[in-house]
């Protein structure tokens, strides 16, 4: 059986290479894709999770709070009373901030000194750490402004202390790039799967598998190795060119970035098998993985929050799998999250792979008598 599996991918491979159209398919957009997002994309954030940690009986933190509770950018989703629970909520990425008002907040302010107001952010999503960070320095402006109006003081009473975690200059391209990994990956493993049966159907050799020993296994598993491995091999390129041309830090562990990997591709491999077995023609395979590839890329987070999408929407992407393997690439690249905190992205991505690849068994089989 392995032989004759080896030999289908074998002949998967020479088709694909020999192809000129597939030879630029593999190599060109992944190369200007990574280009043009590396160099040229920034994107926006508009809502912000907040937690509040507050030590200071006093008023001023509490007319302070007050403001943030009253925007419209904001909403505290958490209030914070030990230390230890920033970091769990930062790691978990329940807030993208969080506020530390001192002990000393209000005291400090009634006797004229300056007080600091610790603000921590999630650096991993550079863009929306810095519209956060806008953000609160504007409120905390309007409110040292009207707190010297109505104490007819002089000096701004609240002085921000600022850190970032995982990415402390905020730096967008370490939040967007790694990102890519993923998507290059998607487009380029769904684009060979979901052409895989319907050009054998559309050349007339389809036919030819029928009359070999080849179980429908044997042929469904020779089409999804050729994915396989060509997702592997671009998803290795662009982690390569991430960190040794952008310099972007991979503090995380390869083997849990490469299990993210192997799962993600399983599901993507599923998806593309079943729309290749439904698909008569290879343009019909094209059309199939547009349709699934575009909402795919808006629904994952790449590009637009989830967490600014309708709650409906938001549902919505469970069903996709780059929205997992988004969370685990940019988690172990910058944060150096492990497979502890990350077992929650890895066990729907494993249901997805297991259900998409039997649809796409039984569609195949279907197909094939």
């Amino acid at each position: 059986m392995l032989k004759r599996i080896l030999a289908l991918t074998i002949k998967e491979f020479i088709a694909i290479l020999k192809n000129k159209k597939s030879r630029m398919v593999l190599i060109l957009p992944p190369v200007a894709q990574i280009i043009v997002f590396g160099y040229a994309a920034s994107f926006d954030l508009n809502d912000v999770k907040l937690g509040i940690y507050n030590e200071d009986p006093g008023i001023a933190s509490r007319e302070l709070i007050g403001r943030f509770e009253g925007s419209r950018t904001f909403q505290i989703t958490e209030h914070i009373s030990s230390d230890a629970q920033i970091s769990r909520l930062i790691d978990l990425q329940k807030v993208t901030a969080v506020l530390h008002f001192h002990r000393d907040f209000t005291r400090d302010i009634t006797r004229g000194k300056p007080a600091e107001l610790q603000v921590i952010l999630d650096g991993r999503n550079s863009n929306t750490a810095l519209i956060c960070l806008n953000y609160i320095q504007t409120i905390v402006a309007d409110f040292n402004r009207q707190w010297a109006l109505e104490k007819q003081g002089r000096t701004a009473p609240a002085r921000l202390k600022v850190r970032s975690w995982f990415n402390r200059m905020l730096n967008s391209h370490w939040f967007i790039i790694p990102g890519i990994v993923a998507l290059l990956t998607i487009v380029v493993t769904l684009e060979v799967t979901a052409l895989s049966v319907c050009k054998e159907r559309e050349a007339g050799t389809f036919d030819q598998l029928l009359v070999t020993p080849m179980t429908p296994f044997e042929i469904l598993v020779g089409k999804s190795l050729p994915g396989l491995v060509i997702g592997l091999v671009e998803g290795t390129f662009i982690i390569l060119v991430t960190v040794l041309w952008f310099d972007i830090p991979l503090r995380g562990s390869l083997v849990v970035l490469y299990s993210g990997l192997l799962v993600f591709l399983m599901s993507v491999i599923g998806i593309g098998i079943m729309i290749s077995s439904i698909a008569v023609t290879q343009q019909q395979g094209l059309m199939g993985a547009f349709m699934f590839l575009v909402p795919a890329v808006v629904l994952s987070g790449f590009a637009t929050p989830i967490e600014n999408m309708p709650r409906l929407v938001q549902d919505l992407t469970l069903l996709n799998p780059m929205r997992y393997i988004l969370v685990i690439v940019r988690s172990v690249f910058l944060q150096g999250a492990s497979f502890d905190l990350l077992w929650t992205q890895y066990v729907p991505m494993a249901l997805i792979g297991v259900v998409s690849l039997a649809i796409a068994g039984v569609l195949f089989r279907k197909r094939l008598y």
